[in-house]
């Protein structure tokens, strides 16, 4: 956590968002970045297509498949520098297979939120979006993204 403290007071910003590094901590804060850019393109999704019609839990699967997208590529470049030894196509496998696991939890709280709270969708899923992304982070860490 000191290194990165020691960054953000610096105004570091090189070292702060993409050189590499294994710092777990320096990794959450990246991939808080990474996660509003991939949230952002998954919730819009998520509200464009609601313009439709279609159901909200239909909306947010679709919404899902950008956001992975977009957090593969970020993660890959500007979180997790430790090539997976599996492979790139087992590596994005993987990737997503932790990434349904986060899109069955949302869409559990989403549902949950929405349904029984009785909370708008888009402010459910900004809940659930945070509630996921531990998941996410440390499965990708210790699953995928570990050393050696």
């Amino acid at each position: 956590m000191s290194e990165l403290i020691r960054l953000i007071l610096g105004f570091k910003l090189r070292a702060l968002l993409t050189e590499p590094t294994s710092n777990t901590a320096l990794q959450a804060f990246r991939a808080l970045f990474v996660g509003v850019i991939a949230f952002v393109a998954d919730a819009g999704v998520l509200w464009l297509v609601s313009l439709t019609g279609l159901h909200y839990l239909v909306c947010a699967a679709l919404g899902f498949i950008l956001g992975v997208a977009v957090n593969y590529a970020l993660s890959s470049r500007f979180i997790f520098f430790v090539r997976s030894p599996m492979g790139k196509s087992a590596e994005i496998a993987v990737f997503v297979v932790v990434s349904l696991v986060g899109l069955g939890l949302t869409e559990v709280f989403l549902w949950f939120f929405t349904e029984t709270a009785g909370l708008h969708f888009l402010i459910s899923k900004c809940i659930a979006t945070l509630l996921v992304f531990a998941w996410n982070f440390t499965a990708r860490k210790l699953i995928l993204y570990r050393k050696g």
